[in-house]
């Protein structure tokens, strides 16, 4: 399979795939980390929130 990478796309036996997670009472995270040997950080990361707990929130408008 073909990962979408910073360097492109790599297939996915060139990399090294690490998988994470935090579940806890307002949140279920997981993740997937695909890593190039020699590189000092992920060349691809793909991240999924569920979020437990509704947020009252106000929108930001505006720019910096």
């Amino acid at each position: 399979m073909l990962i979408p990478t910073t360097k492109g796309l790599m297939d996915e036996a060139m990399l090294v795939k690490k998988t994470g997670g935090v579940d806890d009472e307002n949140e279920h995270t997981t993740w997937v980390e695909y890593w190039l040997d020699g590189e000092p950080k992920p060349v691809h990361r793909s991240v999924h929130v569920t979020l437990k707990k509704n947020i009252n929130a106000e929108p930001i408008v505006g720019g910096f």
